[in-house]
């Protein structure tokens, strides 16, 4: 079977060039671990009980990692997922010996090098791919790095975090459907190539264009090259506006319960907006190019529009967004809260509540 990417390579690299993390003793090492592992434990019912929402499946207690255990987790998952695509797409022919040889082994370089430089960046993240339902991963010493940055209170940052991570593992684990849903959308995206052969360059071009930015912060390149046909962008459109829906509705539970129970909350809200704002030129363009600016106006505008839904019909109401698929929200239906509420719940529905 064609090797679109050398995994084994892409971890070694990723393992390579992770920066190491701040300095910590044993104690403060393990300190951080057993708090941020009660802390999920905590945010888990404080979630629970300002959504409404409650899992529907076991799942895994959550894992504490470091940046070189993060790397590899995502590179497992991404294995699993782009595997058996590109299997299907190339028919299971074999490329040439020294096309496969080399052309994977670059990609595998390449995508080490994207995965070593979020690495230190991610604080946590609900990985979907790599096991059903899907894990829950805190990078400890990113969290640790980025609360000595901002000089925040440890117990109110790690809590914070653990909010918005934790609401991401409800989302999936609450709604049976949302992790085969997300999956079919990437096997969409696909699907919606012109061409099998051409969709694989073009995917090693997008890696390229990652690791290319990564090293030279001049690049003008863009990933978003790679979808190019106009089913491709319908399933795009879906997908972001899937994604947006997820980022704002973390965002609004944070800031919902984060003043309950966190003490410090408007002063790490502030300092953390400063620091996403913030950032050298190499930083800027990885941003965009990762499609981290866009995230941004996600979380903004997802938030914006749960908060609107909440406004009219409740929390109740707004968890029927979770319903299926077909009660999620339409991209132009985000910034116009009034017209998802009229065609879920009727025109009777937009009335406003109290409380």
């Amino acid at each position: 079977m064609a090797q679109f990417v050398d995994w084994d390579l892409a971890a070694a690299t990723a393992g390579a060039l992770g920066k190491s993390g701040p300095r910590v003793s044993y104690a403060e090492a393990a300190e951080a671990v057993g708090d941020l592992r009660r802390l999920t434990d905590e945010a888990a019912g404080h979630v629970a009980d300002y959504t409404g929402l409650r899992s529907q499946v076991s799942h895994p207690p959550v894992r504490v990692v470091d940046r070189r255990d993060w790397a590899s987790t995502n590179i497992a998952g991404l294995r699993e997922v782009i595997t058996p695509l590109v299997s299907r797409l190339s028919g299971d022919k074999q490329p040439g010996p020294l096309t496969e040889a080399v052309g994977s082994r670059v990609t595998g370089v390449q995508a080490g090098t994207v995965l070593a430089y979020l690495s230190g960046r991610v604080l946590g993240q609900y990985e979907v791919f790599s096991a059903d339902p899907g894990q829950l991963l805190l990078v400890a010493p990113n969290i640790v790095e980025v609360e000595r940055k901002l000089a925040a209170d440890r117990r109110d940052f790690r809590l914070w975090v653990c909010l918005h991570e934790v609401t991401h593992r409800t989302q999936f684990t609450a709604v049976p459907w949302m992790r085969a849903y997300f999956l079919g959308e990437v096997q969409a995206f696909v699907d919606a190539s012109q061409g099998g052969e051409h969709l694989l360059e073009r995917l090693r071009r997008g890696v390229s264009t990652l690791s290319d930015a990564v090293k030279d912060p001049e690049s003008r390149a863009s990933v978003l090259d790679i979808v190019q046909t106009p089913a491709q962008r319908a399933v795009l459109d879906r997908l972001t506006a899937l994604m947006t829906l997820l980022e704002g509705h973390a965002e609004f539970v944070m800031d919902g319960v984060g003043p309950q129970v966190i003490p410090s909350v408007e002063q790490i809200r502030a300092a953390f907006n400063r620091r996403r704002e913030a950032g050298n030129p190499l930083e800027k363009v990885i941003r965009r190019l990762l499609g981290v600016d866009v995230k941004m106006r996600q979380y903004a505008e997802g938030r914006t529009f749960v908060h609107g839904v909440v406004d009219r019909v409740g929390m109740a109401g707004f968890n029927r967004v979770f319903g299926s698929p077909l009660t999620l929200p339409r991209l132009d239906e985000l910034g116009d809260p009034d017209a998802w509420v009229a065609r879920v719940h009727g025109p009777a529905g937009a009335t406003p509540t109290v409380g």
